[in-house]
């Protein structure tokens, strides 16, 4: 059973940045497909960014992109989004997801079969 734990949110003031880590135990994260998705309070989950299990494809939901990036280190069996420039409406529990097979749409939230507890990011001043 693979068992995912995300870290790294915080409250940030707006312009600033934060990395957010998933990390995986029970089973290698390399062999995965991950997606990061985020849901505010009375919205739905949305896709954010994911990355195939080789990581030679990823994608960015168009909201995000040239901000968030999404990396994989295959020795610490973690995916990282690095997310810079954020705004408030970036605020929002942020997610990760394993998959075995790769979805290039960002918010196939159905392709994915674990889950983690979330991370919790504000932005504010």
């Amino acid at each position: 059973q693979l068992q995912l734990e995300e870290s790294g949110g915080g409250l940030v003031q707006p312009g600033g940045s934060l990395r957010l880590s998933c990390i995986a135990s029970g089973l290698p994260l390399a062999s995965h497909a991950v997606g990061w998705f985020r849901q505010a309070p009375g919205k739905e989950r949305v896709g954010v960014s994911c990355v195939s299990s080789s990581g030679q494809y990823s994608n960015t939901a168009d909201s995000v992109k040239g901000r968030f990036t999404i990396s994989r280190d295959y020795s610490k069996n973690t995916v990282y989004l690095q997310m810079n420039d954020l705004t408030p409406e970036d605020t929002a529990t942020y997610l990760c997801a394993a998959a075995v097979g790769y979805s290039d749409d960002v918010n196939d939230v159905a392709n994915y079969d674990y889950w983690g507890q979330g991370t919790q990011v504000t932005v504010s001043s």
